[in-house]
């Protein structure tokens, strides 16, 4: 049987060469690799939390194996790698609120992290070449832009959306440039209803733009205006309440891509709010749809980019000219799955600020 994915793979990987494109549905084996820095003296509590995590993840759907290394230069530094059938089942393990309380017993004994993923292109070896054969691998590099894109998405306690849009409209914006590697490209909020996404470009590296972010005056001042409206309560200066509320407000970009036109375009945003257990099916959709749009020369889409994170989807398109994008799939058989897969109806979310920086 082919599944949604190796259908989507298969055209994916023939347009490569063509346009910029990035994606989490090629259907090919997924590498995780996450550094860890551990504090000094807590080796063994850190392998106790190790080892009572790999009991729990042998379980989880689409995971395949696992390695925990030591650094032989500095024994504070671990590197624990994962293999993954594909992307989806780790994206949707990793998202959860089961491993939001599986990792817990790891925040105390572990100084700082990086997670990494990656799709597996190539194998050598032996015994590797021969399972390859029976392996799924990413049959062609995808052509990058440099950009790394990602979202946060939060809700807001009813009757206060007005205030927190104010808010979120009128503050200076930080500083573009974090280190001599990394920039921020662009922000761009929207909302709907009480929800809250912002979504963000940056060249170089996320996790230090976003700590770069998070410590600038003008941001931290946005950020507590807007405490007392958040529907789950934060306080920044609590290093894991902050870390807690921005986990689970993490929503990845699971599929990205875009023409040759490199004209600006009209920005976007749709909400596609998912039946219980049926995101990442609906961004997988939704993904396939604007693939085959911007192959047409004459399409009204530019760029799109699609998040996901459990049951929220939310497409971020930027359209030629002044023209709507489009809910649904032209598909008939498509838009009629994707129909089936929301629990309510897709949204146009409203643009509360749109900045790039003046050298993105």
């Amino acid at each position: 049987m082919t599944t949604t994915s190796e259908r989507l793979s298969e055209k994916l990987t023939r347009e490569v060469s063509k346009r910029v494109s990035q994606s989490v549905f090629d259907g090919s084996r997924l590498r995780v690799v996450l550094l860890v820095d551990v504090y000094d003296g807590a080796q063994q509590q850190f392998l106790e939390a190790y080892e009572q995590l790999c009991k729990q993840v042998a379980s989880v759907p689409g995971h395949v194996s696992d390695q925990l290394c030591q650094s032989i230069e500095n024994p504070s530094q671990w590197l624990i790698t994962s293999e993954w059938e594909s992307a989806p089942p780790f994206l949707t393990w990793v998202n959860s609120e089961e491993h939001v309380r599986m990792v817990q017993p790891l925040h105390s004994c572990v100084r700082d992290t990086r997670s990494l993923r990656f799709h597996i292109v190539r194998e050598t070896g032996g015994a590797e070449q021969h399972r390859s054969a029976e392996r799924r691998l990413q049959a062609h590099p995808r052509i990058g832009d440099g950009v790394i894109r990602h979202a946060l998405t939060f809700t807001v306690k009813p009757g206060s959306e007005k205030k927190v849009a104010r808010i979120l409209a009128d503050y200076a914006s930080p500083e573009a440039r974090v280190d001599d590697t990394t920039r921020l490209c662009r922000t761009s909020l929207f909302m709907h209803g009480n929800r809250v996404v912002r979504a963000i470009e940056v060249r170089g590296d996320l996790l230090a733009a976003l700590r770069h972010v998070a410590s600038q005056p003008e941001v931290r001042a946005v950020e507590e205006a807007i405490n007392p409206y958040l529907e789950q309560d934060r306080d920044l200066d609590d290093q894991e309440s902050a870390r807690m509320f921005f986990t689970r407000a993490a929503l990845p970009a699971v599929h990205h891509v875009s023409t040759e036109d490199r004209s600006e375009g009209r920005r976007q945003a749709l909400y596609y709010p998912a039946r219980p257990d049926c995101g990442m099916r609906l961004a997988e959709l939704i993904a396939q749809a604007d693939s085959a749009s911007v192959d047409d020369p004459a399409g009204p889409v530019l760029r799109s980019t699609v998040f996901q994170r459990d049951d929220v989807v939310v497409r971020l398109v930027d359209m030629r000219g002044d023209q709507e994008a489009e809910v649904l799939p032209r598909e008939a058989r498509v838009a009629a799955e994707v129909r089936e897969l929301l629990d309510a109806e897709v949204a146009r979310m409203d643009l509360i600020t749109d900045r790039r920086s003046p050298d993105a």
